[in-house]
C-alpha cells in the first residue's frame, strides 16, 4: 500500500519549503525586486559568460626558475661549508650561463667539498634521480648545473604555488567564484565574473611581491654604482623613484643574507602617525621577527634597503634595534597602491614573474541576452510540456506539472545555499533536468496505465506503477550522475558549471517526480477513494 506517515509528510514538505525559500532571493533579483538586507541572501552567482567580467592569460618564464635555483644553490653551498666548521675557502663564484661555478682554494679539499655538497643535489622525489649534475674541472673548479628533470619539477612546483597565490589575491578582492586553472606547463587562465576593469586585476597579478630586506654596501663607490659596477658579494639595485634615494637612481646592497618576505604573517594598509601618509604595516612570524631583531641589533647606524620586486622602496638608517617583530614600509604610496601591496604581501610572493599574454573583457550585455533567451526557451518548453502532460494524464498531469515547477525552484535554492555559479551551459543543464523530470513522470504514469489495463485495482495499479517505474528511473539517473561526476572531476569552467547543475537537477527531479508526486497521489487516494482513474 502507498504508506506516507504524518512525520514523513512533514519532513518532505520541510525540505521542499527550505529549498524554495532559498531560491526567493535569486528570483527577486531576476525580477528586479528588493530583498531586505537584514535577511540572509543565498544568491546564485553568475559566471563569466552571463555576468561578464575579465579574462586574462598569464605566462611564466621557465628560465627565471632555473636562475632562482642556481642562486638558491649558491647560498646553500656557502651555508653548508660554514656549518661544517672546516677552513674551506672558495672564490671566483659565478651563477651565470645556467650553472653555479666556484673554485676551491686548496685542491686537497676537493673531496671534502664534494662530500659536503653532494647531499644538496639529491632530488626531492623517490626516483633516486639527482636535481643537479656535479663536475670538477681544472682539478679544483666545481660546476653545478641543474638537470632538466629537476628544472621541470621546480617549474611544476612554482606554477602550483603561483595558482594558489593568484587565488588568494583574487579572493581578497571579494569576487565570487573566479576560475583559476593551469593551462599547459607555464600558463594560468584567470576569469573573474563581474569585474569590468581588467587593469586593476593585471596590476594585482602582475606584481610578484617579492619583498627583501638587505644591508646597503657603503663601501661601494658612487662612481662605480653609477656605472653599474658592484663590489664582490654585492649587487646594484635601482630605486623605484630617484626621489626616494635623494636623486640617486640606484644603490649597492649585499647580495646574500638579509630577510625575505616569505616570513610575514600579516600586512595591513595604514597611515603614518607623523606624516599621515599611507604606509604598509607588516608583521613577521617568530623566526622572521628574531632574524629582523638580530639584523637591526647588529647593524645600528647602518642603512638597510627595503626591496620590492627588484627595486628599492626606501633605504632608511637603523637608528635602534627593532624588537617587536613588525616594521613599516613607506614609499610615496597612495591609499589604493598601499592596500594593493598589503594584499600582495598577505597572499605571499609569486615564485615566478607572470606576464599577461592575453586579456579580454566580456560585457554583461551578452550575458543578459543569454539569460533572457535561456529563460524564454525554458519557459516555452516548460509550457508546451505542461500542456501536453495535462491533456494526456489529467489529474496525474497536474501533479507532474507541479513537480516540474518545484523542481526548477529547488535547483535555484540549492545552488544559492551552496553558493555555486550559474553559467550558460548551466542553463542547458536546467532544460535537461526539466526533460528528465517529465520523463520520470511519463514512465510512472504509463506503468500505472499498463497495470490498469491488466485489470489491477486503482491502489494496486498506482503502487505497482511507482514501484516498477522507480527502478528504471533510478538506474537511468545513476548513469547520468556518474557522467556528471566525471565531467566535474576532469572538466573546467563551463563544463563544471554544467555538471553541477546536472547533478543537482538529477537529485531534485527524482525527489519531485517520484517522492513528492507519490505523496500527493497517496493523499488523494486516501481522501477520495476513487474506483477508476483517467489515464
Amino acid at each position: 500500500m502507498l504508506e506516507f506517515p504524518r512525520w514523513k509528510v512533514i519532513w518532505l514538505w520541510l525540505i521542499t519549503l527550505v529549498c524554495v525559500a532559498a531560491a526567493i532571493p535569486s528570483l527577486t533579483a531576476t525580477l528586479g525586486l528588493g530583498w531586505p538586507s537584514a535577511l540572509p541572501e543565498p544568491k546564485v552567482n553568475l559566471g563569466l559568460d552571463l555576468a561578464g567580467g575579465s579574462h586574462i592569460l598569464l605566462e611564466a618564464d621557465p628560465s627565471q626558475v632555473r636562475q632562482q635555483r642556481i642562486e638558491g644553490m649558491e647560498e646553500s653551498v656557502r651555508n653548508k661549508l660554514k656549518q661544517d666548521g672546516k677552513d674551506i675557502r672558495i672564490s671566483d663564484i659565478s651563477n651565470r650561463d645556467g650553472a653555479l661555478t666556484f673554485v676551491v682554494a686548496d685542491a686537497s679539499q676537493v673531496d671534502a667539498v664534494r662530500e659536503a655538497v653532494l647531499p644538496l643535489t639529491n632530488g626531492a622525489g623517490l626516483t633516486g634521480q639527482r636535481d643537479w649534475d656535479i663536475n670538477v674541472v681544472d682539478a679544483n673548479r666545481f660546476v653545478l648545473k641543474p638537470t632538466e628533470a629537476g628544472i621541470q619539477q621546480a617549474v611544476t612546483q612554482a606554477m602550483d604555488t603561483a595558482v594558489e597565490v593568484v587565488r588568494k589575491r583574487i579572493d581578497a578582492l571579494g569576487t565570487k567564484e573566479p576560475t583559476i586553472i593551469r593551462s599547459g606547463p607555464t600558463r594560468i587562465v584567470v576569469q573573474v565574473p563581474g569585474l569590468q576593469d581588467p587593469q586593476a586585476l593585471k596590476n594585482l597579478l602582475g606584481q610578484t611581491a617579492k619583498l627583501e630586506f638587505k644591508l646597503v654596501d657603503t663601501s661601494a663607490l658612487p662612481s662605480d654604482v653609477a656605472q653599474g659596477i658592484a663590489p664582490p658579494g654585492s649587487e646594484i639595485v635601482p630605486f623605484v623613484s630617484p626621489a626616494e634615494g635623494g636623486g640617486v637612481p640606484s644603490i649597492a646592497v649585499k647580495r646574500l643574507g638579509g630577510i625575505r618576505g616569505d616570513q610575514l604573517t600579516n600586512a595591513q594598509q595604514t597611515n603614518n602617525q607623523q606624516t599621515n601618509e599611507p604606509v604598509v604595516n607588516i608583521t613577521f612570524n617568530t623566526d622572521g621577527g628574531a632574524k629582523f631583531a638580530k639584523l637591526t641589533t647588529q647593524n645600528v647606524g647602518k642603512q638597510f634597503a627595503i626591496i620590492l620586486d627588484g627595486k628599492v622602496l626606501s633605504a632608511p638608517t637603523i637608528n635602534e634595534p627593532i624588537l617587536g617583530g613588525s616594521a613599516i614600509i613607506s614609499g610615496r604610496f597612495t591609499t589604493e597602491s598601499a592596500n594593493a601591496l598589503a594584499i600582495s604581501l598577505r597572499s605571499g610572493a609569486l615564485p615566478v614573474d607572470l606576464k599577461v599574454v592575453e586579456e579580454r573583457t566580456v560585457g554583461p550585455d551578452l550575458g543578459a541576452d543569454s539569460i533572457r533567451k535561456g529563460v524564454i526557451a525554458m519557459g516555452v518548453g516548460t509550457l508546451a510540456l505542461a500542456v501536453f502532460i495535462l491533456v494526456t494524464y489529467g489529474r496525474f498531469g497536474v501533479y507532474a506539472n507541479l513537480a516540474v515547477i518545484i523542481n526548477v525552484i529547488m535547483i535555484l535554492g540549492i545552488m544559492g545555499i551552496i553558493g555555486t555559479t550559474l553559467t550558460l551551459p548551466g542553463i542547458a543543464g536546467f532544460v535537461l533536468t526539466i526533460g528528465a523530470a517529465v520523463d520520470a513522470n511519463v514512465l510512472i504514469n504509463e506503468r500505472i496505465r499498463e497495470e490498469r489495463h491488466r485489470g489491477r485495482k486503482v491502489v494496486q495499479a498506482v503502487e505497482l506503477g511507482y514501484k516498477e517505474a522507480s527502478r528504471a528511473i533510478f538506474d537511468a539517473n545513476i548513469t547520468n550522475v556518474i557522467a556528471a561526476v566525471l565531467m566535474f572531476a576532469f572538466g573546467s569552467g563551463p563544463v563544471k558549471g554544467f555538471a553541477v547543475v546536472l547533478m543537482i537537477g538529477i537529485a531534485t527531479s527524482v525527489f519531485t517526480a517520484v517522492t513528492l508526486t507519490r505523496m500527493w497521489v497517496a493523499q488523494w487516494l486516501r481522501r477520495a477513494r476513487p474506483t477508476d482513474i483517467a489515464l
